[in-house]
């Protein structure tokens, strides 16, 4: 995980806690089961809809785009404001309003993915020893 993204953790800190997740070759961001950002190349976009658009073109903030088929193709991300980064009360504005529009997409929470358990190895089995023989000395006569 890259410096920026763990560093999300404390930008965000009054909003509350984030989890952050490796996807698409970036990163989502959540927040109480919600996706609110995505991160690519270490530059933050979050989520927006037609609810917070007025925030986000104010600020000629644009959104996040990808090349699918030689189309730009936008997604319902926009680019965070920088301002962000140094106002930790900012950063926690931007963060409602973008839970705020995860919470409209309708989309139900995700639960956390459960990190999967160390798997044991099955314990190597060696060849049964065999026990020696007893033989019976013979008695002297």
């Amino acid at each position: 995980m890259s410096d920026f993204v763990q560093s999300l953790h404390e930008v965000f800190e009054r909003l509350g806690r984030i989890q952050t997740r490796r996807m698409f070759g970036g990163h989502g961001v959540w927040h109480e089961g919600r996706m609110i950002a995505l991160v690519a190349k270490d530059t933050l976009y979050l989520k927006s809809d037609a609810g917070s658009a007025e925030h986000f073109d104010r600020l000629n903030l644009p959104p996040f785009t990808y090349v699918r088929q030689g189309k730009e193709m936008p997604m319902s991300y926009r680019l965070a404001p920088a301002d962000l980064f140094e106002d930790r009360e900012e950063a926690a504005r931007w963060g409602r309003l973008a839970y705020e529009a995860a919470l409209r997409s309708g989309q139900p929470p995700k639960p956390p993915k459960k990190k999967a358990a160390a798997k044991k190895a099955p314990a190597k089995k060696s060849p049964a020893k065999k026990a020696p023989v007893k033989t019976k000395k013979a008695s002297p006569r």
